[in-house]
């Protein structure tokens, strides 16, 4: 094999130096990569799907279900296995037109006379990055292939362009010339392997489940759509809606299934990890209780039950999060299908799923999955409930979703606001207030909430006070109204957030007597209302108005449909807008590196929405390694943390501290005189480490970036840190209860290159 090795090298040096010229210098970074291509790729594939017909919508989904599986499963798991170094990395010597320092080093020798006032730049640090297979050439090859399926004359412009590219990553010594083959066979490969793969699914699937829609389009390789045959026949033309109607339930079925697939593959591919509040109520479900300082105990007993089955790991932590999204989407998919229809409950759940708010919520195990779906399982019930033959079980189902909603979430208490609103505006729904069904469900939901009132009873009702501060009730009235509704634009989607706000004020016009319209807006808009109003007071967090989305999006969806005749041109365009829109913003939020690879730098930490569940893993191993070495002096030592999130991220991170959690812990956080957080009823160090030293650690501020940082990002300045952050004293407190406190001044905690967490770091001698 060393003659090959031999070759292969040989091969590479003479492209890489042999070739060499200062238009190919400047010609294969651009083609190897920049910040042109997302943006070119993206509108061309929504060109296709808007004029290419079936087979330009066909393409479009091979290109999604191949090349970006291809590349994440395929490729990149070769690669690790392989772990072959990049060229650049073994033959330093070699040519790297891409690099910043040749670049530098370049207009240094056009400039000769300013070199002496310049210093030379420090070496760039390259990530070893590994080399087999190339998945540039992987890309590239499965994207000419398949769009040589769809358009034969596509492979005389994208061979070429594939070809080019490949030579680019050979050019800039990122590859040998066998990573580029490699790469190149492996990505036709695994194209022709799943085009055949996904054609096989649906001749067995479509012609099964999806029969109308199989005999329009029989094969998913040679797209020629075939009309529907319409009969005059009434029942003929029942059985096709009837088969309709099943074909669209069927479908969400499949994409609730696949969803709910992805997200736990999400978790466990390990590209975020905790955040501070997911760790911080991890560490309730090791003390479980009746219910806790700022919270109601059912997140604590959810994550209970998941680390239980799968451990105390990411998926154990965040298991139940897809599948309480994976319920909801069920429930609200037949809920809408049978008072609406099929078609429309399927519009709902791709709306839902392309709102980054609620696809967050999707992962992350916080309280909202709960809150959100006991607030909608309670809003299906409540209809049931509300119809004049209801029954009592109705109600009472109606209030046992209510109540574990309160266990979840105290926003949950605004559904009873949202249910005098519908009585208000709907007079023939007060004639259940003379029966006994809404006062059982009221009832009910009063036995839920025992156990949060009694373990307030035995602690000064402390989670009123709490709550209240939280909704800032002692200050005074600042406007924050254009705060909340640009926020929440943005999370909820800008234009299902329109759509939505539009449907909740014009359905009154148009829909007045529709009672189903009613009470989704009943259900929904109140507690939107409420946050709204009240953001004229306060600030108001984003998540908070998330029970009440949903019920938003049901109204839309119903508003639009009853008017889809009439506008079907627009909405049309509109609505794949938004779902482009959508989908987009969604899996950027997921994984925040992609904007990389769309814009050709990194987004600043600042500003970047990940920077909260990205470098904790080695934070913890930076508080570790401080204590460990200050438990070498012959003491024994623990940790301190200045904020209970980071205590839970630490605690969780550490394999050490995560193995005593309840007992001894080895993470605290930092004693108060009066109740702050849920450490403060639990036993202290105080109380368990008297005489021991102690690591003290503060998370700063993160730097400013510097004014205008949008435009110098743009323009490729990545240093945007104006300076770092202040350090602050030790507090009082700490000072108090230690012989002495030393400042070991800041420790940076990096993410791919950037500073993600900037921590000051203490050590603290003999506790009294």
């Amino acid at each position: 094999m060393h003659w090959l090795q031999t070759l292969d090298f040989g091969l590479l040096r003479f492209i890489n130096e042999t070739l060499s010229n200062s238009f190919f210098d400047a010609v294969m970074p651009f083609a190897s990569g920049n910040a042109y291509f997302f943006p070119v790729l993206i509108i061309a594939l929504l060109i296709l799907l808007w004029k290419g017909g079936a087979r330009g919508r066909l393409c479009v989904l091979m290109v999604a279900l191949i090349i970006g599986p291809g590349d994440g499963l395929i490729s990149n798991t070769i690669k690790h296995a392989v772990a072959r170094p990049r060229p650049y990395v073994t033959h330093p010597e070699l040519r790297q037109p891409a690099s910043r320092n040749f670049k530098n080093a370049a207009k240094s020798r056009e400039k000769p006379e300013r070199k002496k006032h310049q210093s030379q730049p420090a070496p760039a640090h390259k990530p070893n990055y590994n080399s087999m297979p190339s998945s540039h050439a992987a890309n590239w090859f499965a994207g000419t292939m398949i769009l040589f399926v769809f358009y034969r004359r596509s492979l005389w412009f994208m061979l070429p362009l594939a070809c080019l590219v490949c030579f680019s990553r050979l050019y800039n010594a990122a590859h040998y010339p066998s990573d580029v083959l490699a790469g190149a066979i492996l990505g036709t490969g695994y194209a022709v392997a799943g085009m055949w793969f996904f054609n096989a699914l649906w001749n067995w699937a479509g012609r099964k489940w999806f029969p109308l829609w199989w005999a329009k389009v029989p094969s998913l390789l040679n797209p020629k759509t075939s009309p529907a045959q319409k009969s005059d026949s009434p029942e003929t033309s029942e059985t096709q809606s009837s088969i309709a109607h099943a074909q669209w339930l069927r479908l969400g079925y499949v994409l609730i299934a696949i969803l709910f697939l992805v997200r736990i593959g999400y978790i466990v591919s390990g590209t975020i990890e905790l955040s501070g509040d997911e760790a911080y109520q991890w560490i309730w479900s090791k003390h479980l209780a009746l219910s806790y300082f700022s919270k109601p105990p059912l997140i604590a007993y959810t994550q209970f039950l998941g680390t239980h089955i799968w451990g105390d790991t990411d998926l154990g932590v965040r298991f139940f999060s897809p599948v309480l999204a994976a319920i909801t989407s069920l429930a609200l998919l037949r809920f809408m299908a049978k008072f609406v229809s099929a078609r429309a409950a399927f519009a709902l759940l791709l709306v839902a799923s392309t709102t980054p708010l609620l696809g967050v919520g999707a992962v992350l195990m916080t309280i909202d999955p709960l809150s959100v779906l006991f607030w909608v399982l309670a809003m299906i019930s409540g209809w049931r409930a509300a119809q004049p033959e209801s029954k009592t079980s109705d109600w009472l189902w109606t209030g046992l979703w209510m109540g574990l909603g309160f266990l979840s979430k105290y926003t949950e208490l605004l559904q009873w606001l949202c249910w005098v609103v519908f009585f208000i505006a709907w007079k023939p729904s007060r004639r259940q207030l003379r029966r006994p069904g809404p006062y059982l469900a009221l009832l009910v939901n009063a036995l839920c909430a025992v156990p949060v009132l009694l373990w307030n009873a035995q602690h000064h009702w402390i989670t009123v006070f709490h709550v209240a501060g939280n909704a800032g009730m002692k200050h005074q009235w600042r406007p924050h109204v254009g705060e909340f509704l640009g926020v929440e634009w943005l999370l909820l989607n800008p234009v299902y957030f329109v759509a939505a706000i539009w449907a909740s004020i014009a359905f009154w016009r148009r829909m007045g007597k529709n009672v189903f319209a009613l009470y989704l807006f009943s259900m929904g808009m109140p507690l939107f209302l409420a946050y709204f109003i009240w953001s004229f007071h306060s600030s108001i967090k984003p998540n908070w108005i998330a029970p009440a989305v949903l019920p938003m999006f049901c109204l839309m969806i119903v508003y639009w449909q009853a008017r889809w005749k009439n506008v079907a041109r627009w909405a049309n365009a509109i609505f794949a807008a938004g779902f482009v829109i959508g989908a987009t913003a969604t899996v950027i939020m997921h994984n925040t590196d992609l904007i990389r690879k769309i814009a050709g730098r990194p987004l600043p930490p600042k500003p970047d929405p990940l920077t909260r569940v990205r470098g904790a893993r080695d934070s913890a191993k930076l508080a570790e390694q401080m204590r460990e070495k200050l438990e070498a002096e012959g003491k024994p030592a623990f940790i301190i943390c200045s904020h209970y999130e980071t205590t839970g991220l630490f605690t969780f991170y550490s394999p050490l501290a995560k193995s005593d959690v309840t007992k001894t812990p080895l993470v605290y956080c930092i004693s108060s005189e009066h109740p702050e957080n849920q450490f403060y009823f639990w036993p202290g160090y105080t109380d368990q480490r008297k005489g021991q030293n102690a690591i003290f650690i503060r998370e700063l501020g993160a730097p400013p970036l510097v004014k205008g940082w949008v435009p110098k990002w743009l323009r490729g300045e990545t240093n945007l840190l104006r300076h770092p952050p202040i350090s602050q004293p030790a507090p009082r407190q700490l000072v108090r209860e230690f012989d002495s406190v030393k400042d070991l001044g800041q420790f940076n905690v990096l993410y791919r290159g950037r500073v993600f967490h900037t921590y000051q770091i203490f050590e603290c001698h003999n506790l009294h």
